[in-house]
């Protein structure tokens, strides 16, 4: 299983960013996977940021709710990070995850840069 996210970039306090995690092979449906987002700043812990189960329930960690929305598109596989009013702190690499069985599965990873 192969992820592959894109979409980070530099942006400006109070900008929006759009992510993205393809993940390939048609056996691999995201449809009935949790599919999560998690960020990791040099120097510290990588941090859950939120997820997207199979029912297509979301669930955020706090201090991301009412800013970023994660969504999907089964057809094309594909797991979005709508990250909006982003701050200096949101400032991180992300990373997708898919949940295959028992097994996890992480994207390269993409950065994010917001300037004050």
């Amino acid at each position: 299983v192969q992820l592959q996210a894109s979409g980070g970039g530099l942006v400006q306090t109070g900008g929006s960013l759009r992510l993205s995690c393809t993940v390939s092979g048609s056996r691999n449906s995201i449809r009935a996977n949790y599919m999560s987002w998690h960020r990791q700043v040099p120097g510290k812990e990588r941090e859950w940021v939120g997820r997207i189960a199979p029912n297509g329930v979301t669930d955020y960690e706090d201090s991301v709710k009412g800013r970023f929305s994660i969504s999907r598109n089964i057809a094309k596989n594909t797991v979005y990070l709508q990250m909006n009013n982003l701050r200096p702190e949101d400032t991180a690499v992300y990373y997708c995850r898919g949940t295959w069985g028992t097994a996890f599965y992480w994207g390269q990873g993409t950065l994010v840069t917001v300037s004050s």
